[in-house]
């Protein structure tokens, strides 16, 4: 495998100017993880130097790096923390090779943790606590580290029929890239919910409408954004499949286009869905599928919004949960929490289908893939 300092060297020799890509990988710690892990990307190739233990913390299943490439944030699901019923929000600082060092670490307000994002400016975490079935916000501080919670928002109701939907089940939270609002799909609810978010005090606060709801028994699952188009896109956990909505910028009510299933015609919905996430470019979205053991690609109709299945990919592993994409587009690294592995696709610049590299590594536990570019 190439070093970051052959690659380095290469550039030199080249006359060209390649940027250092760090990807960090938050692991399950239920088995030989230890927590965090980091390795640097090939911008090229995409091949991937040997993973380092960046952080040692408790199930860090899901970060999120600062817009100025300064932080990382993490949560670890837990459902206990300095005695009371929630789990924990971590900062780190990014050091120049990547290096993680802890700045502070807080309570989430509710158990189990699974999802953390950041807004557009950087200026508010949000969290969703899985188990505790809420939503917070914290304040980011000058040096990145968290300022104390400024709002925690418990969901209510159920959903339709299922053997989760006893009680609200928030699974992600995601600001919009205006920064006005923020989405938290809850999968007991069958139903996103949104917010209104304040960029100058980090607050959530209940928006007008509050919710859109999503067919019964359908577990949505996360909310990713188109970059510039009014549309918003949720995997639907318990069935495998996608639904696009239309986003209303004036009052952030979310209308229900379509829905597409993430398998291939005719195929038996055995598994879940598990991330959706919208191409840098906006002209594709992307869903993993666990079970099945792929990323279904789908292409944006830029005026209606309304999705085309492309093609599945393997993702060269079992149970893929979360990937990321790298910040120009050029492949997907997929985290196959089962097979101890991560994969990485390069993304056809023409069609948005995903080939295998060959490249990849062995992480414990895998859950979430971030980017890093230097």
């Amino acid at each position: 495998m190439k070093t970051p300092i052959l690659i380095a060297l290469v550039a030199l020799v080249s006359g060209t100017a390649i940027a250092e890509t760090f990807v960090y990988f938050g692991t399950y710690t239920r088995g030989e993880s230890e927590g965090i892990y980091r390795s640097t990307m090939d911008p090229e190739t995409g091949e991937l130097s040997d993973p380092e233990l960046a952080a040692e913390v408790v199930n860090p299943s899901f970060v999120a790096v600062h817009p100025d490439s300064t932080t990382l944030y993490a949560v670890s699901e837990i459902k206990e923390f300095e005695g009371r019923e929630e789990g924990v929000v971590s900062a780190y600082a990014i050091g120049e090779k990547g290096e993680l060092t802890l700045l502070n670490r807080l309570g989430t307000g509710g158990s189990g943790p699974c999802h953390v994002s950041l807004d557009a400016a950087g200026r508010t975490v949000l969290v969703a606590n899985y188990s505790g079935g809420s939503v917070a916000s914290f304040p980011v501080k000058s040096d990145g580290s968290l300022g104390e919670r400024t709002a925690l928002h418990a969901h209510a109701g159920r959903g339709g029929p299922g053997k989760e939907e006893a009680k609200p089940l928030a699974h992600s939270i995601m600001p919009h890239p205006s920064g006005a609002r923020a989405c938290s799909a809850d999968k007991g609810l069958d139903a996103v919910l949104i917010y209104e978010l304040n960029g100058e005090s980090g607050k959530l606060s209940v928006n007008d409408p509050p919710m859109a709801r999503l067919p019964d028994g359908t577990a949505p699952r996360h909310v990713t954004f188109h970059p510039s188009q009014p549309f918003a896109y949720v995997n639907l956990e318990r069935t495998l499949e996608l639904a696009a909505l239309r986003y209303d910028d004036a009052t952030g009510n979310l209308e229900l286009i379509e829905i597409e299933s993430t398998l291939d015609p005719g195929a038996e919905a055995k598994g879940s869905t598990a991330e959706a996430l919208v191409h840098p470019s906006g002209k594709w979205v992307y869903v993993s599928n666990r079970g099945p053991n792929s990323i279904a690609v789908f292409a944006i109709d830029p005026a209606s919004g309304e999705i085309t299945p492309v093609e599945r990919e393997s993702t060269r592993g079992e149970i893929p949960r979360n990937f990321g994409i790298t910040p120009d587009g050029k492949f997907v690294v997929a985290a196959n929490q089962k097979t101890n592995n991560v994969a990485v696709l390069r993304v056809d610049e023409k069609t948005g289908a995903l080939e295998p590299t060959g490249h990849g590594l062995e992480v414990p536990s895998p859950v979430c893939v971030r980017f890093v570019e230097r």
